[in-house]
This record gives C-alpha cells, structure tokens and sequence, in this order.
C-alpha cells in the first residue's frame, strides 16, 4: 500500500522564507497613509530564541468592519485596502506590517486580526489572533493572551511563542484540521 501524497502543508520546506515574500506585502496601506498604524512583534521559538525564518500573514477588516474581498491582494496600488499582507521575519525574528486598526466584524465583538505562522518545524501553519486594546477585552480568559499591546506612538506589539511558557494560544478551524485517516 503507497502512502498518501504529501500536502502542501508538509512540504513547505526552508524554501518560503525567500520564495513567498514579495515587495510590499507587509505594507496592506502605505506608511504616510492618515491611518496608518505598525502591527509589529517577534517571534519566539520554545526556548524564547527569535526564529530568524519565520513567515507570517494577516487578513483583518477595514475600519468598518468589512472584510475587503478584492481581486488581486499581491498587487500594492496604494489606492485599495485589501486586507490581507505577508511579512517574512529578520535576523532578529521581528516583523512588521503597516496597516489601519479594523473595525468589529460582528456588533459588541472585539475588532482582531487573523493571523497565520509558517516557521521551520512546523508541519502545518498554526493559526491564532491579535485583538485590539480595548474595554472587556482582557476579562475573557481566552482573549487576554491574545492582545496586542499598544506603544507610546500609537502602534501595536504582539510578540508569538511558538511554544514553551508563553506560548501563543493557536486555533484550530475544522476544515483545516490534519486528515486522521
């Protein structure tokens, strides 16, 4: 009996890191945009060492609340918010996206962004969230891990442990559960 095919996820190799990221993917408005703002941060392997090789993605509302459904998001015009960029990691494991606050997608929910990890020695992306700042945020127990952290300048810091004391709480969606066949 052949085993079964490889999936993507299992094949993502150390070839992302240069072979993904594209010119201004980390930049979903530009910097001089009125509303612009960093949602930046680093990420930590388990022993609380920057992963200098991670890749990380973003897909976030406006700051209406709707989730932009626009052709082409590799494609930075400057002029069409997309809501969604992709931002490799440096030397340092830092990353940086430039981008506006989204608005609540649901009425009295808190606004987040959706945020997706592909690293070496994962075999699958891992899925998690930032959510903005804000009243009852940090009183739920799933959700006050899960808050970014807004500096002096205005901006928002979510640092990601991939494991170990720390780590990121990760998400699980149904449809991209691993195949228990």
């Amino acid at each position: 009996m052949n085993p079964p095919p490889s999936t993507p996820g299992q094949t993502i190799g150390p070839f992302y890191g240069f072979a993904l990221p594209y010119p201004g993917g980390h930049q979903l408005v530009p910097p001089a945009h009125p509303a612009a703002i960093r949602l930046h941060g680093t990420v930590y392997d388990g022993e609380d060492v920057p992963v200098p090789d991670a890749l990380l993605e973003i897909r976030q509302a406006g700051p209406d609340g709707v989730v932009p459904a626009v052709e082409g998001s590799l494609r930075r015009d400057g002029t069409r918010f997309t809501g969604w960029g992709r931002a490799a990691t440096d030397p340092g494991g830092r990353y940086s996206f430039t981008t506006v606050e989204p608005g609540p997608t649901t009425p009295g929910r808190p606004p987040f962004f959706a945020v997706v990890i592909f690293a070496r020695g994962l075999l699958d992306r891992l899925f998690t969230r930032a959510y903005l700042p804000g009243p009852g945020v940090g009183d739920d127990p799933l959700l006050a891990g899960l808050v970014a952290e807004r500096d002096t300048g205005g901006d928002l810091r979510f640092d990601i442990h991939l494991q170990g004391p720390h780590q990121t709480t990760f998400l699980t969606f149904p449809r991209h559960a691993a195949d228990p066949a």
